[in-house]
């Protein structure tokens, strides 16, 4: 296929980012799946940045890579390659924070099994914008292309345009994504609270005891039993009222 000259391309290719933007603005109004969204992003920017075959997502997490997103298997394995020799476009751009553009014949230098499997599937060109989504969660975003002249300036510049608007787009969902986890973990904790209260209350009761006393017995106990607190307490309430703990 012959691409048009940038000047001519531009109205086209910015339509097409526009629409890869709407159609992931969509997805988070309706996606409660991190992983789910990233593939969404793949997917996307094939129609994004002209010349993309394939895609992948990296992820950095606690500097060990891993293929967090993919159109392909067979391009997570060409990731894989990458991380098997601690080097390649991916790596280079997630750790850098430097977009990476190489064709087949600097990769065949560079990385020659990585180049040599890549060629195999058909690719001969790559580009990887790095993608930061929060303090411990860094990567990039992987184009894979069957073009034998590899990507031009104007590929990189939009997928940096495009890399720029979901970095933020994802950094607020997995802030959210956060917020919910932390309430969630609140609710947990404060029901275990009262249910470990409520049977402190009736030991103190029983006993005649003060709620130390029966806090010490019922930590005492789970020890010895090897169960969390919160379910002895609640076993222990279902006992001496025949009722099942409320929060």
């Amino acid at each position: 296929m012959e691409y048009k000259r940038a000047t001519e391309a531009w109205p086209e290719v910015l339509d097409e980012v526009t629409g890869a933007l709407d159609t992931l603005t969509a997805a988070l109004d309706s996606e409660d799946d991190f992983t789910v969204l990233l593939r969404q992003v793949c997917k996307q920017v094939t129609r994004a940045v002209p010349g993309v075959d394939e895609a992948t997502i990296t992820l950095l997490t606690g500097g060990v890579p891993v293929t967090a997103a993919s159109t392909s298997d067979i391009v997570t394995a060409l990731d894989h390659d990458q991380y098997t020799v601690g080097d390649g476009p991916c790596l280079r751009a997630s750790r850098t924070g430097k977009m990476v553009r190489v064709s087949i014949a600097d990769a065949a230098d560079l990385w020659p099994t990585f180049a040599k499997d890549s060629a195999a599937q058909g690719f001969s060109s790559f580009l990887s914008a790095p993608l930061t989504i929060s303090d411990g969660h860094n990567g990039a975003v992987n184009c894979y292309s069957a073009r034998g002249n590899g990507f031009a300036d104007l590929d990189e510049k939009l997928l940096d345009l495009y890399t720029r608007a979901i970095t933020a787009a994802l950094r607020a969902y997995r802030r959210y994504q956060q917020a919910h986890e932390t309430t969630e973990q609140l609710r947990k904790a404060l029901t275990s609270r009262a249910v470990i209260d409520q049977a402190k209350g009736i030991l103190m009761a029983l006993r005649q005891i003060p709620a130390d006393e029966a806090f010490r017995l019922l930590v005492e106990q789970s020890q010895r039993e090897n169960v969390k607190l919160r379910d002895l307490a609640g076993r222990f309430i279902a006992h001496a009222t025949g009722a099942r703990p409320t929060p």
